[in-house]
């Protein structure tokens, strides 16, 4: 029993070394089973090495000695390209030795006597090295193997070194799990057996069968993935992403995608576009209904640069300055309300919408002012006068016409008595034809008025006729309240 303590010691020292560093898929793997020593291979018959060595190789029942338990541990460590390093115990009962004696009356026709050395005990502990050739041939399930190794052997009272060629191959069952079947033909190092045929240090091959599993690969974010293939080790994703989990399920990883918890579109890194307008609908201001990326994917239907949600007037264009509606233009002359000085008359832009002053308005004027009649010597309306007071509703009527021209007012009186008392006289008389206008209503801004005594005359002084031709009031259109006189 103290080699199979020592056994023991030897296999949990190798499943020790599980401790330290790993940087490869699985590159651990922890085997057992049973194995199986021959002593043929040592009896000396045959007529040459292969013969000697391969004749009875499956001679399983006269030769094989087999435990029936679990009779071997083994742990192994992949060093990359193929090749991986291993630690292996075993343990047997030797109760078939082969040897030659052809003059035995049990020896067999190469002259072999299998005979029980006296249930010996077996210990094996083996260092290996071994090359696989699953990656070479591409297989996922058959891993042929070629190895070569040392160790040390216990057999009976004996121990010796042995050099260790071998032969294995591996079913893999998934990623980690397999079955092994492996064989090695055991070299005693200096090795014989004893002049009286008993065991010494035997030449042998030990066959193996058992379960292998790998293990040792890191896979932090526990997706299946391991961290030295997974691009997102620290979180669980999918192996078509190399490891990195795609939230929303629309193909694009999260860490790509602008918007990982919504199912989107490539095109837009990931973000949905519900109204289809190729505007995400996280910068969508309108993301219903589709619109023009200048207006944050909101619609314009009526084409005038504000968004509908925006527009006070979303099927009529209208500048933004209206909230989108067009100003109004109840004279439809073109010029709008806000414009128009005359909103309810039409008239062209130049003249700020009000019509022009016409020839037919200033002699219609010119005949409404003169029939406009003065006391004798002063500046009151004729007494009890109606068609004065009427002719100065007429006159009103005109100017309100024309809201943004200027009118001058002007007084006219003969030559009867002296300069000075004349143009005082035109000019009251001139100021009191625009007070009435104003007090009928017409813009003062509109109005001025002078006087220009008898100093412009229309008829000749001498005569009656002539001086009442004279004694005139005269409405002249000397321009626009914007633009200065004509």
């Amino acid at each position: 029993m103290k080699h199979l303590n020592k056994l023991f010691v030897a296999v949990l020292m190798a499943m020790g070394l599980n401790s330290q560093a790993q940087d490869s898929n699985n590159p651990w793997a922890i085997s057992f089973g049973v194995n199986a020593v021959d002593t043929r291979t040592s009896s000396g018959s045959g007529s040459g090495f292969f013969d000697q060595h391969f004749s009875q190789l499956f001679a399983v029942k006269d030769n094989w000695n087999i435990l029936p338990s679990l009779s071997y541990i083994g742990v192994n460590r992949y060093v990359g390209h193929g090749f991986s390093v291993g630690l292996q115990g075993s343990v047997n009962k030797i109760d078939k030795y082969v040897i030659f004696d052809p003059s035995n009356a049990d020896a067999d026709s190469r002259g072999n006597v299998v005979y029980n050395p006296g249930d010996l005990m077996y210990y094996g502990i083996d260092a290996t090295i071994k090359y696989s050739f699953q990656e070479l041939i591409k297989s996922k399930v058959v891993d042929p193997s070629l190895s070569v190794g040392g160790g040390y052997t216990f057999f009976g009272d004996s121990s010796f070194g042995t050099v260790n060629p071998g032969i294995g191959v591996t079913f893999w069952f998934t990623d980690a799990i397999g079955l092994e079947l492996a064989s090695r033909y055991k070299w005693a190092v200096g090795g014989d057996r004893d002049t009286n045929g008993e065991p010494d240090a035997p030449s042998h091959f030990q066959h193996t069968a058992g379960l292998v599993f790998k293990f040792g690969g890191k896979d932090t974010d526990g997706d299946g993935i391991y961290d030295k293939d997974d691009a997102c080790p620290d979180v669980a994703g999918l192996k078509q992403f190399n490891g990195c989990p795609d939230t929303d399920g629309d193909g694009i990883v999260d860490a790509s995608d602008a918007c990982p918890d919504v199912f989107g579109l490539a095109a837009l890194n990931g973000c949905p576009d519900t109204d289809g307008d190729g505007i995400a609908d996280k910068d969508d201001a309108c993301p219903d209904v589709a619109g023009l990326a200048a207006l944050k994917g909101c619609p314009d239907t009526d084409g005038d640069g504000i968004a509908d949600k925006d527009d006070k007037c979303p099927t009529v264009a209208g500048p933004r300055e209206n909230g989108g509606c067009p100003f109004l233009d109840a004279d439809k002359d073109g010029v709008a309300d806000k414009d128009d000085d005359c909103p309810t008359v039409a008239g062209p832009a130049s003249n700020r919408g009000c019509p022009e002053v016409t020839t037919e308005a200033l002699e219609e004027l010119k005949v409404q002012a003169r029939a406009v009649y003065f006391n004798s010597g002063k500046a009151t309306f004729k007494t009890g006068d109606k068609e004065t007071q009427a002719r100065l509703d007429a006159i009103k009527q005109i100017l309100v016409n024309y809201p943004n021209a200027k009118f001058s007012i002007e007084g006219h009186t003969d030559s009867t008595g002296s300069a000075k008392v004349n143009q005082k006289l035109s000019e009251d008389r001139a100021a009191a034809v625009k007070n009435a206008l104003i007090e009928r209503g017409v813009n003062p801004e509109n109005l001025e008025s002078k006087g220009f005594g008898s100093s412009q005359p229309v008829a000749s002084n001498k005569t009656a006729a002539g001086k009442a031709q004279n004694r005139r009031t005269e409405i002249r259109h000397i321009g626009s309240k914007y633009e200065g006189k004509l």
